[in-house]
C-alpha cells in the first residue's frame, strides 16, 4: 500500500508540474503585452500604449474584443511613435486579432473608438508578437506532464483495483 501511495503522489506531482508550466507559458505569451478596457462611444475612446523596440521585435500584435457587438460601430486604430496612423480597422466581429509591422522604436498606441452614441464595452491589447518557439516548447512540456500524470494515475488505479480483487 505504501508503494502505491508513493506512486500516486509522484503522478500527482507530474500533474501539478504540468499546470505550473502552463501558467509560466501564459506569462511568457503575455509578456510585454499591455491590456485595457472600458466603454467607447462617439465621445469616449479607449487608448492602450506599448513601447516596442524594432531591434527586439519586427512584428506587433493587437486584439480587440467587443462585449456588446454591433456591426460597423467600432474602429481600431494603430498609431506609430510619430503618431502616424498605420492601421485603421472597422471591426465586424466580436473579436479581432491582427499583426502590424514595427518600423521604428517607440510607443505604439491602440485607439478603440465608436460611432455609436451608446457606450459599448470593449477590451483591447497591444504588444510584441509572442515567440512562437517558446510557446510551442512550453505547451508540449505542459501537455506531456499532464498526460503522463493522468495516465499514470489511471494505470495505478486500475492495477490497485485488480490487486484488490485478487486478494479477496
Amino acid at each position: 500500500m505504501q508503494k502505491s501511495g508513493l506512486i500516486i503522489i509522484i503522478f500527482g506531482l507530474l500533474i501539478v508540474s504540468g499546470l505550473v508550466v502552463s501558467i509560466v507559458e501564459n506569462q511568457i505569451t503575455l509578456e510585454g503585452i499591455n491590456q485595457g478596457n472600458g466603454k467607447v462611444s462617439s465621445i469616449e475612446t479607449v487608448t492602450i500604449s506599448v513601447d516596442l523596440d524594432k531591434e527586439i521585435t519586427s512584428t506587433g500584435i493587437f486584439a480587440v474584443q467587443i462585449m456588446e457587438f454591433k456591426k460597423n460601430a467600432i474602429t481600431a486604430i494603430i498609431l506609430d511613435p510619430s503618431n502616424i496612423e498605420i492601421i485603421s480597422q472597422k471591426i465586424n466581429e466580436e473579436t479581432i486579432e491582427k499583426e502590424f509591422d514595427v518600423f521604428e522604436t517607440g510607443t505604439y498606441q491602440l485607439i478603440i473608438q465608436s460611432s455609436n452614441e451608446d457606450g459599448i464595452y470593449v477590451a483591447g491589447a497591444i504588444g510584441p508578437l509572442p515567440d512562437a518557439d517558446k510557446k510551442f516548447i512550453l505547451s508540449i512540456i505542459s501537455l506531456s506532464l499532464l498526460i503522463s500524470g493522468m495516465v499514470g494515475l489511471a494505470v495505478t488505479g486500475i492495477i490497485g483495483i485488480k490487486n484488490r480483487k485478487k486478494s479477496v
